[in-house]
């Protein structure tokens, strides 16, 4: 991690002969071992703690010295379970984050693996690690997803050049863990690929049962964050598995959790972690990790078990606490200076030895990374109306933002134009490439949704859902235009717009300003007639075929209880 004369150099200012860059002095910081605030002072070269203790340096001339006093400073926030592309993208998400004190992320990997070959990801990574920010990935071992050409694209070669990459510290998360138990001989190569190269295997197991829990930790599963109800927790940890607690857009289960573990007398707060699990920009308005800690301190968790829950215990159960979740010798330089315990949101920010925070105040902007090794979002065909034929009986009826079950489908889809009456909708799914399409009709998204074109999706394909097919393809015709996005139209001009240039699924925009534009979107799809809590979500996992029951695929209209297609897709 360092280099020999780095090294050298840390020792010759412990001899006494070289002054740190930096001291901070009266520092009450909260020792992750101990479990305890400790006083002392913390010396920093570099990017590393060099000291941390009762002691100062014999040599002060020329370093910058900061006085403590009156503050508490805790590990920088660890989210260990990040999916970095849900509009924003990994940079600019990470400099939101590290304004609130969360400075390393435990990311997917999915839509890097997608979208790009691995050298061209690996470029990616690259300039993600030159940032004072922590990033570390998973491997994704399969697609969430049904994929033409899935056996092509997870081929265990390509998973391995992952596995060796040092900052990959997880494989998973196993959204296809029933072909696992199923004996499929590539994902079963892949998992034995990820556990001898050392890396923690994490589950995806909404609702499973207690056998399929062991079953699951047999073939290796290590960890799990789908734990939705107490009992759920009991379980896992039953069965020693990493528990992480999730408050997110669309399970905001951490609070109940919680207030359900400290009622029980549960003191098991040494093994749990805590997620945001890849919410969606709005979400975020009150914090990332931040938001953990404090739904910890409002139920009654005590403050050192709350930060710990979002640094230490996470770095502990990855096995990096050489680097992160310790303020101690030898770590990276990255803790948030607090005003009191009682208060996650940090007035300073140090990360890998960087001020990116001073007194409430941003003081080094992440920089942003170069995205060209990703093709521009281009759609090099049309559509017309021989593309808007709506004739099979089965449709998508949305039970809340991302369940679905299918439904007969009673209206009459030969009309250019559905009624307001009614919350029946038409949906498309087109290949990005425009050679096939999914036509259904999806029940419980809006009543008046005019023209709706999405090119976010969880394949990088084309959603379109509406009520009018001109608008629809209106809509069509407009991401095209802008180069990828969100668009809703309405009579014949664009309501609201998310430009998303980077692939056609991420935006450029600093979070703050995606958040209003995500608002306004929600906003305007509430007026219309959507009655769910997360649109964005809703989006993405139209395709998911980890959740039930009925999903709108490459392969077509998909029964995924039954692992069959419903309704083929059409060549075009």
């Amino acid at each position: 991690m360092w280099e020999n004369y780095e090294i050298q150099q840390q020792i010759e200012i412990i001899n006494g002969k070289k002054a740190p860059d930096l001291i901070i002095i009266n520092a009450e910081y909260l020792h992750s071992i101990y479990k305890k605030w400790v006083m002392g002072n913390i010396w920093v070269a570099g990017d590393r703690i060099v000291y941390a203790g009762k002691e100062m340096p014999a040599i002060t001339i020329g370093a910058e010295i900061v006085d403590a006093t009156g503050k508490k400073i805790v590990p920088g926030y660890i989210e260990p379970h990040v999916h970095p592309f849900q509009l924003y993208n990994p940079q600019t998400f990470a400099d939101y984050a590290a304004q609130l004190g969360t400075t390393t992320f435990i990311a997917d990997n999915l839509i890097l693996f997608m979208m790009l070959n691995n050298e061209q990801s690996f470029s990616i990574l690259d300039q993600l690690n030159a940032l004072p920010f922590s990033f570390y990935w998973w491997a994704r071992l399969d697609s969430q997803t049904v994929l033409q050409n899935e056996a092509d694209l997870f081929n265990l070669e390509s998973i391995a050049e992952w596995l060796k990459r040092p900052e990959v510290l997880v494989g998973g998360e196993l959204t296809g863990w029933p072909r696992l138990l199923g004996g499929d001989p590539n994902m079963l190569a892949s998992l034995t690929a990820a556990k001898l190269a050392g890396k923690k295997i994490e589950g995806h197991f909404p609702g499973a049962s207690e056998r399929t829990l062991a079953r699951m930790r047999l073939l290796g599963t290590d960890g799990d964050h789908e734990a939705m109800t107490i009992e759920e927790v009991e379980t896992r940890l039953l069965h020693g598995y990493g528990v992480t607690l999730r408050h997110s857009s669309i399970r905001p289960d951490l609070p109940q959790l919680l207030k359900d573990l400290i009622d029980k007398g549960l003191d098991v707060f040494d093994h749990l972690m805590m997620t945001t699990d890849g919410s969606t920009p709005s979400f975020h308005i009150d914090g990332v990790m931040d938001k953990c800690i404090r739904v910890a301190l409002d139920a009654g968790v005590s403050p050192v078990n709350a930060y710990q829950m979002a640094s230490y215990n996470i770095a502990r159960y990855y096995d990096i606490t050489d680097l992160h979740g310790v303020i101690a010798t030898g770590r990276y330089a990255t803790f948030n200076f607090l005003e009191d315990e009682y208060n996650p949101v940090p007035t300073d920010v140090l990360s890998k030895g960087k001020w990116l925070k001073r007194e409430g105040v941003s003081t080094e902007p992440l920089e942003k990374i170069d995205w060209s090794v990703i093709e521009a979002f281009t759609l090099d065909f049309d559509l017309d109306e021989s593309d808007f034929i709506f004739n099979h009986p089965i449709g998508i009826e949305m039970v809340n933002d991302v369940i679905t079950k299918p439904y007969s489908i009673t209206v009459d889809v030969t009309e250019d134009k559905l009624a307001d009456d009614h919350d029946e909708s038409y949906l498309m799914l087109v290949d990005r490439n425009g050679k096939w399409r999914v036509n259904t009709l999806i029940k419980g998204f809006a009543t008046s949704v005019q023209g709706f074109a999405s090119s976010y999706s969880n394949t990088g394909d084309i959603i379109l859902i509406g009520k009018d097919k001109k608008e629809m393809l209106n809509a069509f015709y407009e991401i095209k235009r802008i180069g990828g996005g969100m668009v809703l139209i309405e009579n014949g001009s664009a309501a609201v717009t998310i430009p998303l240039p980077i692939a056609g699924g991420l935006s450029m925009e600093p979070v703050e300003k995606l958040i209003v534009q995500e608002l306004n979107l929600k906003s305007a799809l509430a007026e219309r007639g959507y009655q769910h809590g997360d649109a964005v979500y809703t989006f993405l996992f139209l395709q998911s075929t980890h959740l039930p029951y009925i999903r709108i695929t490459q392969l077509g209209l998909y029964d995924v209880m039954k692992n069959e297609v419903i309704i083929p897709a059409v060549g075009r």
